[in-house]
């Protein structure tokens, strides 16, 4: 399971560029940065890589694999 605090969130990206299944997009909400934050499109496409996790400047992405972080 893959959570983002999008109020965390800066936008930069990363997190959707090092998705090796494009689990992640752009959302077309805006946070309260004012920024588009990412949000998971195809979470059954994730092998739990946390790529995304670990790229993520701002700490703003956590994956959990079975209810454990």
């Amino acid at each position: 399971m893959i959570h983002i605090d999008k109020d965390t969130c800066k936008g930069c990206g990363i997190c959707i560029a090092v998705c090796p299944k494009s689990v992640l997009e752009f959302s077309k909400e805006l946070n309260q940065k004012g920024v588009n934050y990412p949000e998971v499109v195809n979470e059954k496409k994730c092998i739990l890589c946390e790529n995304c996790m670990i790229y993520c400047p701002d700490f703003a992405v956590v994956v959990k694999k079975d209810g454990k972080k």
